[in-house]
């Protein structure tokens, strides 16, 4: 069993900024993809970015140019820098965890979920 825990959540003005950790915690094992994603009410959960074992980084189009993954492997930590938000950034966000790499952006892949941190952005 892996444990994730996001925090970092928050209210914000559009235009800020806003930081997201994931730590993970329990059994570690190759985790190959950590990915971010976010849903706001009444919509599907959707890909925010991922970050693999090897340090690539992926992102979706809505965000790219604003928000930067990464990870510290040695904390067991990765986190996610949102700049120049905007209100349709509202969403809860979730971190996750699978071992393999294809479809890195599909959440029905990833086997570890946390429990989501509320990010509202105020226009």
């Amino acid at each position: 069993q892996v444990q994730l825990a996001e925090s970092g959540g928050g209210m914000v003005q559009a235009g800020g900024s806003l930081r997201l950790a994931c730590v993970a915690s329990g059994r570690t094992w190759g985790r190959a993809v950590m990915g971010w994603f976010r849903q706001a009410p009444g919509q599907e959960r959707e890909f925010v970015a991922a970050v693999t074992w090897w340090d690539d980084k992926y992102y979706a189009d809505s965000v790219k140019g604003r928000f930067t993954v990464s990870r510290d492997n040695d904390k067991s930590t990765m986190y996610l820098q949102m700049s120049s938000l905007k209100p349709e950034d509202t969403a809860v966000y979730y971190c996750a965890t699978r071992k393999t790499f294809a479809d890195y952006d599909s959440a029905a892949l990833y086997i570890y979920w946390g429990q989501g941190t509320q990010v509202t952005v105020s226009s």
